[in-house]
């Protein structure tokens, strides 16, 4: 596999793209890669919502995850299940950016965290890993058996971007009835070539932050779970690919990060994908890569509408503010919204 972006020039207009509810136009003075990833991390915001229900959803035996539940007084709403990148949470900013515009469109939102997160560390002793698509399944099916719920929607940001479309690829066309479609942001489908990315030299402030913030998580881990976890394990990693390596690939059942990497990627389903499928991403995200052998997937791919824009850097996309005085400028958050509204 080539570890290089797609040029922008060799589009073609047999690309199908899905017509965005408005064009995106970044906030003036944070038009960049950089700066957008950067800008979206650090500009403070004042999200209020309701209060969540909260809910451990047992998703193996003895592994509960947290989700946070918001519902409309009409259950029967299209569900909208959000799942967040690496090292994130149902607490990180989009997530709660997203419940915020679905309640307003009517819909009920999960707010759904990967196994570990959201203060989950001490709940198992498992990781949670790219590949653990069925983790989303066990949310969407009880979800489904308590709630009666009619229909939902799944949504995911980077790491939990490929969760989605790979958990939609291996449903293919046997997914629960109850499933509508799937929207990705940013999707790390291409998890090796990723991986090799953020070591570039522009990219090792984002590689320090993940590394410092999986170093601390695995510590966690090793200090709660001393009889299944080895903090050793740390020692000589100095990359992401040395991390899941080392720790990611041995505790979860893979022979080193290649075969994670290309077993957890998905890019080997996605020609599978057979409900509605929106793809979002950016052309200078910093270190999300879509190799050409993957976009010929999506292209192929009849139900994917696949979205480029040049600019939002990393899941980030903050825009212009203007129009509705409740629009905050975080552009993609309303796209995903817009795009779970045709399923209502």
């Amino acid at each position: 596999m080539h570890n290089r972006a797609i040029d922008p020039a060799n589009f073609t207009d047999a690309i199908r793209n899905c017509a965005p509810s408005s064009p995106f136009r970044a906030r003036r003075f944070l038009r960049g890669g950089h700066l957008q990833t950067l800008a979206a991390f650090l500009l403070p915001r004042r999200i209020e919502l309701p209060p969540a229900e909260r809910r451990l959803i047992e998703v193996e035996p003895g592994v509960p995850i947290l989700c946070h539940c918001h519902w409309q007084d009409d259950r029967q709403a299209l569900t909208l299940i959000v799942v967040h990148g690496l090292e994130g949470s149902s607490e990180s900013q989009y997530m709660l950016g997203i419940a915020r515009k679905g309640l307003a469109a009517g819909i009920n939102v999960v707010r759904m965290n990967q196994r570990n997160c959201g203060g989950m560390d001490h709940c198992a002793p498992t990781l949670y890993n790219s590949s653990r698509s069925a983790d989303v399944a066990a949310v969407a099916q009880r979800l489904i058996d308590q709630d009666g719920i009619s229909s939902f929607a799944l949504a995911g940001f980077s790491m939990g971007g490929n969760l989605v479309l790979k958990l939609a690829g291996e449903w293919g066309s046997d997914g629960p009835p109850q499933f509508r479609g799937v929207v990705a942001v940013c999707p790390a489908i291409d998890l090796a070539a990723g991986a090799d990315a953020l070591h570039e030299r522009m990219n090792r402030i984002y590689e320090y932050y993940f590394l410092l913030q999986l170093f601390r998580r695995f510590r966690l881990k090793a200090k709660l779970f001393p009889a299944s976890f080895d903090g050793s394990r740390l020692r000589g990693v100095r990359t992401l690919r040395d991390f899941d390596d080392r720790v990611t690939a041995y505790y979860c059942g893979f022979n080193g990060a290649d075969d994670y990497y290309d077993r957890a990627s998905a890019t080997n389903v996605i020609h599978r994908i057979a409900k509605p499928a929106l793809i979002i991403h950016a052309v200078n995200d910093p270190f999300i890569r879509i190799l050409p052998e993957t976009r010929e997937k999506i292209l192929a791919n009849r139900n994917i509408s696949y979205l480029e824009v040049e600019d939002g850097g990393h899941c980030a996309f903050v825009g212009e503010r203007g129009g509705n005085a409740s629009y905050d400028g975080r552009w993609v958050e309303r796209e995903v919204v817009e795009f779970a509204k045709r399923f209502r």
